[in-house]
């Protein structure tokens, strides 16, 4: 099959998206859009991605891409102001792909940036502008719920405030986004002091910065942290938006940066009746290189194991980070009230908290965790159906 151009002379709305021009391939087509971003779509993934193939109504994908040879391709290219018609060389099949969704969904470089969402990351400056969502609004509201999700999911740190100070509370606002993550440490868990600690955040000593659970094959993602107390002395609540910290490594010591994204480290954590142990790296990238998480914490990296001739170097990478973290240009100290709920994405933000005294007066915070898999799914139909 020859190549063609075919110019369009369309008059689109002056604000719309449209396509200028195309290309007609051997294995894809080229298209150049009106804003002057490239894109290809090869035959295989059209064919692939027609809306016939796909089940109508539960929309699961039902077409058998060994049905058709490797070699399709159009035998005609339609183009009007709702998108592109194509007639395929095989199966009398005629497919339509509307502008919107060619857009939404190209793979082209000119298309693959800030492919991890609408993420802003944050310092110290951050703590007079936390999101806060109101008990009452987002049990019941689904819109200040989206509206509060939004914001978390962009900031990885938001509040609840006017929590009722019972127990089942947190569950309550969690259960709100999905199901709850059941972890070695139960489906809820007690932050307070306690005379036989397994974890340190069960005393009352400072608790440095880190992320929950690392140690689990896939850690906790949303932490929900609810304060039913905190009358003592002491016990502020620290944040750390590690995605900050990161850009500021990757732009200022790219080597250390590599070291910490590229070799894992062993992490554990025993008791007498768990042993959950995971090599991972500290920093987690996506197949565009950019960092979707962090795994750390002192306490539960276990003895590294890492090659000879990088220990040394990992060593310095690795308390290069630490330094970093403890950076209070970057820090967020909160002191949480009865009836205040922090909560936050632990594979971004660290957590922890200044040494208080207990003999002063009660803290008891009461926590559980929701993945990220569900606090997306939530998300995502929440804000389908406000477009409804």
């Amino acid at each position: 099959m020859e190549s063609s151009v075919i110019k369009l002379e369309l008059t689109p709305d002056s604000n719309a998206i449209s396509i200028a021009d195309f290309y007609q391939d051997k294995r894809a087509l080229r298209v150049t859009w009106s804003d002057g971003r490239r894109a290809q779509y090869h035959y295989l993934w059209l064919r692939d991605n027609c809306q016939s193939a796909f089940h109508p109504i539960t929309q699961e994908r039902n077409f058998d891409m060994l049905s058709v040879s490797d070699d399709i391709h159009p035998l005609e290219v339609r183009c009007d102001e709702q998108g592109i018609v194509i007639r395929w060389s095989e199966g009398e099949l005629v497919s339509r792909y509307s502008l919107d969704w060619l857009r939404r969904h190209a793979y082209s470089p000119d298309f693959l940036k800030n492919q991890g969402g609408d993420v802003c990351s944050w310092d110290c400056s951050y703590a007079g502008g936390i999101q806060r969502g109101e008990y009452s609004a987002v049990i019941e509201d689904d819109s200040a719920l989206c509206e509060w999700m939004q914001q978390l999911s962009r900031y990885g740190l938001a509040l609840v405030s006017d929590m009722p100070s019972t127990p089942e509370a947190v569950v309550e606002v969690a259960e709100r986004i999905g199901y709850l993550r059941r972890t070695n440490f139960g489906l809820t868990f007690d932050v307070r002091s306690v005379p036989k600690p397994i974890n340190q955040a069960y005393t009352a000593e400072a608790l440095p910065l880190h992320t929950d659970l690392p140690n689990h094959e896939t850690p906790p993602g949303y932490q929900f942290l609810h304060c039913l107390n905190n009358e003592s002395e002491g016990g502020a609540s620290t944040f750390v938006d590690a995605f900050r910290v990161i850009e500021d490594i990757r732009e200022n010591a790219p080597d250390y940066f590599e070291l910490l994204a590229r070799q894992p480290i062993p992490f554990r954590y025993h008791d007498e009746e768990y042993e959950i142990c995971e090599h991972r790296t500290v920093i987690n990238l996506n197949h565009l290189n950019e960092v979707t998480e962090i795994k750390y914490n002192a306490h539960l990296a276990d003895i590294f194991d890492l090659p000879e001739e990088i220990m040394d170097q990992y060593y310095l990478a690795y308390r290069y980070l630490m330094t970093r973290l403890r950076d209070p240009r970057y820090m967020i100290r909160l002191k949480l009230n009865g009836g205040d709920m922090v909560v936050f994405d632990n594979r971004r933000v660290l957590h922890g908290r200044d040494q208080f005294d207990p003999s002063t007066g009660l803290r008891h915070l009461r926590g559980c965790y929701v993945d990220r898999t569900e606090f997306k799914s939530r998300l995502r139909v929440l804000e389908r159906r406000q477009c409804e």
